[in-house]
């Protein structure tokens, strides 16, 4: 039978606050902000980020030297991104370059390092209050792993007993089915299932000593003291059978939770809402696609579209997923390792800024991606590889890291200046993140609170009502390139709600209130108490 993945690690996210530029699934309020998994994550592609021995190609060590950029240690010292949790692209051994075809689970890559560097850095994420999640792909394997050689073997040999004859999904020629991608083992009638490429075969899930296996290689990683995991491909476990999918999440994510409760998980799940929904239900978390990509709900109100849309969408989000799984959340982002860098879509670096206000400033678990924070591009465009998406991070320094082999992105539309031009540049990307960051970090009841969505019946004015335990922020975005001014006091869904101070405002402007009258400067988004 076929099978693929779906541990979807839903991340509610909660919109709001920002800090002056040229300027709460309620949580019990005592929950310490810090130690829950409300976290800013930054998603590395270990292979593309930073080189420790010269080889040009990233490794965990070249991780570990880069940390201080990350998290020096104090999120609130405004020297380093800030960023509470980690997902590194997959590191262990394969034969490919981005390492999403294990050979063998329980071996680092040899070119990203060994276990010791990663329990090496294990202990300086524990040290720094870190979440570090592993890019885990359990839908299917390469080709070249001892189990699929010892199943090739087996299925040849007609050998029933063996215990590797039934590892992988397969079928004859009879039993295909439209939809499903096969490759033929030669010699016999026996097609196995390789949705992604013929080099991944994907395994059995219908199989309990495949299940026992892949929750082994989880336990193992975890024991050694990782915080979690992302899961590739979730809705793949049984491709075109949602409900035997979620089942076996259901069952996945039961007993990793056994092991450790406060495991951090995320599924991809890259579908329609309705089907993320589903895999909610397993208690995992699911990135929001309908936020990311250039067409996405978030860079669609950054650019200057309905604003309502946006928040009218994250309140219902919210409630839905929530409906689902009550300790859910949201998991916005903007782009990823399969898509083109989201810097790209916007003709100014201002309408990036705003979309970056719009998803970090937000209910969950935000995820950025490498090199995002500086305004890093990268695009298939006309060719068939994801390597130009993959790109080396541009340090500025004496770093070696080069780009992928495959890569064919043009430098000339890459940007031209670096982590080091932007650390010295107050008005850079990199320091408006660090801002952002910080801003988000103040407020529980961004990440934590309810989002009610507020209309001012303004195209491009509004936002939320975030209410956290006994605490109500309001949290409004001005999308436009001209200030914009509203009285509070007209606002249906503000009835009985005072609002005294500016807490905190980001963008291009600056925001300020006067008794009930509300400015809030172009492009900019401003936090009220």
């Amino acid at each position: 039978m076929t099978k693929k993945i779906s541990l979807i690690l839903a991340v509610v996210m909660l919109a709001s606050s920002l800090i002056l530029t040229g300027c709460g699934n309620k949580l019990p309020p005592q929950v310490d902000p810090i130690d829950d998994n409300y976290r800013t994550f930054y998603q590395i592609f270990v292979g593309s980020f930073s080189d420790s021995n010269g080889d040009g190609i990233g490794d965990l060590r070249g991780i570990i030297n880069r940390f201080d950029y990350l998290n020096d240690g104090n999120i609130n010292s405004g020297e380093s991104l800030g960023v509470q949790g980690i997902w590194l692209s997959p590191i262990f051994s394969s034969p490919s370059y981005h390492k999403y075809d294990a050979k063998d689970y329980y071996q680092i890559d040899w070119r990203f390092g060994t276990e010791e560097d990663l329990k090496e850095l294990i202990a300086l994420c524990e040290e720094r209050n870190v979440k570090l999640i592993l890019d885990l792909a359990i839908n299917h394997t390469s080709n070249q792993h001892d189990w699929f050689l010892k199943f090739k073997e087996a299925r040849t040999g007609g050998d029933t007993e063996n215990q590797y004859y039934d590892y992988y999904s397969c079928v004859t020629t009879e039993e295909k089915q439209g939809g499903i991608q096969y490759q033929k083992i030669a010699g016999i009638d026996c097609w196995y299932e390789c949705n992604f490429d013929g080099a991944m075969p994907e395994l059995n899930y219908d199989n309990p000593e495949v299940k026992a296996a892949m929750l082994d290689v989880a336990k193992y990683y975890l024991d050694l003291g990782v915080d979690g995991f992302r899961f590739d491909a979730v809705k793949y476990i049984y491709f075109g059978d949602t409900e035997s999918s979620v089942e076996f999440w259901k069952w996945y994510m039961d007993e990793l939770h056994k092991i450790d409760p406060d495991i951090y998980c995320v599924g991809e799940c890259w579908s329609g809402e309705t089907e993320i929904m589903d895999y909610y239900t397993a208690e995992l978390n699911c990135f929001n696609f309908a936020m990311a990509q250039a067409e996405g709900v978030v860079a669609t109100a950054a650019k200057g579209s309905s604003i309502s849309k946006y928040t009218n969408y994250i309140e219902s989000y919210q409630d839905k997923l929530l409906g689902k799984y009550p300790g859910g959340m949201i998991m916005p982002f903007l782009s990823n390792h399969d898509m083109d860098r989201i810097a790209g879509a916007f003709v100014t670096e201002n309408n990036m800024k705003m979309a970056a206000n719009l998803y970090i400033l937000c209910s969950g678990s935000p995820v950025i991606y490498y090199g995002e924070e500086i305004g890093m591009r990268g695009s298939r465009g006309s060719e068939s590889t994801d390597a130009n998406r993959r790109l080396a991070m541009l340090w500025g320094n004496d770093d070696l890291i080069k780009d992928p082999v495959g890569t064919t992105y043009p430098a000339s539309k890459q940007i031209t200046t670096t982590v080091a031009n932007q650390i010295e540049d107050e008005g850079s990307m990199y320091n408006y993140y660090c801002k952002l960051i910080s801003i988000r970090h103040k407020y529980p009841a961004i990440p934590r609170g309810e989002y009610d969505s507020v209309n001012f019946g303004e195209k491009n004015l509004g936002g939320f009502k975030i209410t956290y335990g006994d605490e109500i922020i309001g949290l409004f975005h001005n999308t436009s390139t001209e200030e914009m001014s509203y009285d509070l006091s007209k606002c249906a869904e503000l009835d009985g709600i005072t609002f005294s101070k500016i807490a905190d405002c980001i963008g291009q402007g600056k925001a300020k209130l006067e008794g009930t009258i509300l400015t809030v400067g172009p492009q900019t988004s401003v936090i009220v108490k």
